[in-house]
């Protein structure tokens, strides 16, 4: 899973499609993720002991990663439209192993119309 815990990813499919959130935690034998403030449900919990309240929470649920990309974090602030790939650089040494995370640049695509002239006879 290329997804790790304080990531910024964006939601791309599902009730809350175009969401952005920090991931809270990876179930890996699931592959699924907690993001912050996605897929919230109400949890509804009684009492254990007379010192406890019960009441109505809201918790965030797990959902599939493949219904997130990752999101550079000032992207995810101006437009959470804009996903960005993962490129996982090895840096090793004699002592440690280290792996550091970066978003790749993304390259802007410039569309060309092709023309559809008719040849004329």
């Amino acid at each position: 899973m290329k997804i790790k815990v304080n990531d910024n990813v964006l939601v791309i499919t599902g009730e809350d499609k175009g969401k952005t959130g920090k991931v809270l935690k990876t179930i890996k034998s699931q592959n699924k993720v907690v993001v912050e403030g996605v897929n919230v449900a109400k949890r509804h919990t009684k009492p254990r002991t007379t010192n406890e309240k019960g009441g109505i929470y809201d918790i965030e649920m797990p959902i599939h990663v493949s219904n997130v990309k990752l999101v550079d974090k000032k992207e995810a602030k101006k437009d959470a439209k804009k996903e960005t790939k993962a490129e996982v650089k090895k840096e090793t040494t004699k002592e440690v192993k280290k792996e550091t995370k970066a978003p790749k640049v993304a390259k802007e695509v410039k569309e060309t119309k092709k023309s559809t002239k008719k040849a004329s006879k």
